[in-house]
């Protein structure tokens, strides 16, 4: 397969997880309606993680585990799928899907600014304008609409919540990147889905209780089965193989067009109307992500 073609399918497949992560918020939201945010988060990392060994296991991608990695590892583990994903499902539940949409869409400006610091990628000024651009896309999105978002104190917590689950993400995507050069994007994701398993089915324990799981209708687990073995199992391959082939900042920007997908969808399946604003910033969402895209070519 040349590069550029490699290239190429690395993006339509980024695309593809921003569809499946733009339905994740909605799908999330209303399965935390009857499951607790805890035990919901253990379902769908335990999912995630057999669906990882299942692949390994079909493959025969059998590896093993370098012994000055083992301790790296588990911290960044800890930190994207633990610390992450704690952040992330409790930020969800106290605040608006569309808040948190939004709140994550800061995470291209994080992993910019931390790629930079820690001198793992540097940008050229076309990819900073594309970053910068996606993201005042999703910040008109979000702000010109009908029902703009709120940012009223019922949600503040949730939503500074979320914002620091995307710091967190961001650093994860920028310290997994030299990981991928030695593991395969499965045996990582394999890794990492296994170690939040793990941590976060012994996070859920004490609250195993707080649901009432006789009542818990096939449609709230569908949703921990859809957000386990979709938003997290086929996700995590994406991305990881993404931060490989085309780098954490470029891979990165494909995450403000979340909150587009949930537009479209809004428009199409629920009759939803939108302002010619609306439409405006998903046209900057797109050009920032192909400023981006092509901006490596240029110095």
């Amino acid at each position: 397969m040349t590069t550029l073609k490699k290239s190429l399918l690395t993006d339509l497949s980024l695309l593809f997880l921003a569809v499946i992560w733009g339905l994740n918020f909605t799908v999330i939201k209303a399965s935390l309606a009857e499951i607790d945010p805890y035990s919901f988060n253990s379902i769908r990392f335990v999912l995630a993680a057999l669906f990882m060994w299942a692949i390994i296991i079909r493959r025969k991608s059998w590896f093993t585990i370098d012994k000055k990695d083992i301790i790296p590892l588990v911290i960044l583990g800890l930190i994207g799928n633990l610390f992450y994903q704690w952040l992330f499902i409790v930020g969800i539940n106290l605040t608006f899907a569309a808040n948190a949409a939004v709140m994550l869409g800061t995470i291209p400006i994080w992993v910019a600014i931390s790629s930079h610091l820690f001198s793992l990628e540097f940008l050229n000024r076309l990819k900073t304008i594309g970053v910068f651009l996606a993201f005042a896309g999703v910040t008109i999105i979000i702000f010109f609409g009908k029902n703009p978002v709120s940012f009223g104190s019922d949600n503040f917590t949730g939503d500074v919540t979320i914002v620091l689950a995307a710091v967190v993400w961001a650093l994860y995507t920028i310290f997994s990147k030299k990981h991928l050069t030695r593991y395969t994007p499965v045996q990582y994701s394999a890794m990492m889905t296994s170690i939040g398993a793990i941590s976060l089915t012994l996070l859920a324990i004490p609250h195993f209780g707080e649901t009432d799981w006789e009542s818990v209708s096939f449609a709230a687990f569908g949703g921990a089965f859809f957000s386990g073995l979709l938003a997290i199992g086929l996700a995590y391959l994406i991305w990881n193989n993404g931060i490989k082939v085309v780098g954490a900042v470029r891979s990165s920007t494909y995450q403000n067009l979340v909150p587009v997908i949930g537009l479209i969808s809004g428009v199409v399946l629920l009759g939803e109307n939108l302002e010619l604003l609306q439409y405006m910033g998903a046209a900057i969402v797109i050009a920032g992500i192909l400023i981006t895209r092509h901006g490596g070519r240029i110095s």
